[in-house]
């Protein structure tokens, strides 16, 4: 008889404590009453459509006048169940708690008073509110359920990408919204989902941009010692190939911030005017060594 292994759990994998997850709720909480102030405040008074079942509610308010959280319960619930069945059972627990949370929340601020019926003003406001709400939500690794979901199945069923069913279904929204409210209005909700998306990127990556840098240089030895003791920045020595001369090399990799790349320029340029350097962008820089008074 083959006797059969027990799983163990790998020790570096560590569960998350009770406060950790009781935060997460209370993010998907403040999260989605943000979402909901913006979506009564702002967003719905001036029909800014902008993709989403909270869309489709504000196109349906105005057709058949249905309350927008009924019809949100009546598209968010069916979602999960039919996500459930088709993706399997990864959504979790708050997936299903956002689905139902999202539409109550919108359903008890119902009645607060608009604060703009400027739409630029509109669009931009609530995109940002908006953004915010979704970013703090998925920061307690949540969701709030609706055509996410529905993307997911699309994805899983067509192979069409992710972003590409998700923009397609927005995009889907958007039009049916200029059809039923107005053209103008739908190049409104437009700009307010552009503002949505960048708002997203800022709650869950910050505004601190830096700079990573990689240096290819004759002169490696020099310009790490000036990167270490001059700019005082950490750094990694990466090894490469050259693929025209098959020649062994090092590069240097650096993080530093956005004020110090001309400074990080510079000093290259002057140990080796002929090194090779790339710059990108790099939004986000966890562990130790970013700056050298910070080692231990």
């Amino acid at each position: 008889m083959r006797s059969r292994k027990r799983r163990t759990r790998n020790p570096a994998i560590r569960e998350l404590g009770p406060t950790h997850r009781v935060m997460e709720y209370v993010l998907l909480l403040l999260g989605s009453l943000l979402i909901a102030i913006s979506f009564n405040m702002i967003l719905s008074p001036n029909q800014v459509a902008s993709g989403g079942v909270s869309g489709i509610s504000i196109v349906v308010d105005q057709v058949f006048g249905i309350e927008p959280a009924f019809t949100q319960w009546a598209l968010n619930i069916p979602l999960f169940l039919i996500g459930t069945w088709v993706l399997g059972k990864q959504f979790g627990l708050k997936t299903a708690v956002g689905s139902v949370l999202l539409p109550l929340l919108i359903y008890i601020t119902r009645g607060l008073p608009p604060l703009t019926d400027n739409l630029l003003l509109a669009s931009i406001y609530g995109g940002i509110l908006i953004g915010m709400g979704l970013g703090l939500v998925f920061r307690g690794r949540g969701s709030t359920g609706g055509l996410d979901l529905a993307a997911q199945m699309i994805h899983r069923l067509t192979g069409l990408s992710l972003g590409l069913a998700v923009a397609a279904l927005d995009g889907m929204v958007i039009l049916t919204a200029g059809i039923v409210l107005s053209p103008e209005k739908a190049m409104y909700a437009l700009i307010g989902l552009f503002v949505t998306s960048k708002t997203i990127n800022v709650v869950q990556l910050g505004l601190s941009y830096s700079k990573v840098a990689f240096i290819i240089s004759c002169k490696t030895e020099e310009i790490r010692g000036a990167i270490l003791h001059e700019l005082d920045r950490g750094l990694t020595q990466l090894k490469a190939t050259g693929g025209y001369t098959g020649e062994e090399r090092t590069v240097l990799m650096v993080v530093v911030g956005q004020t110090e790349v001309s400074r990080l320029k510079e000093l290259v340029k002057f140990i080796d005017p002929g090194a090779f350097v790339i710059i990108s962008d790099t939004n986000e820089v966890l562990g130790e060594g970013f700056k050298i008074h910070g080692m231990t």
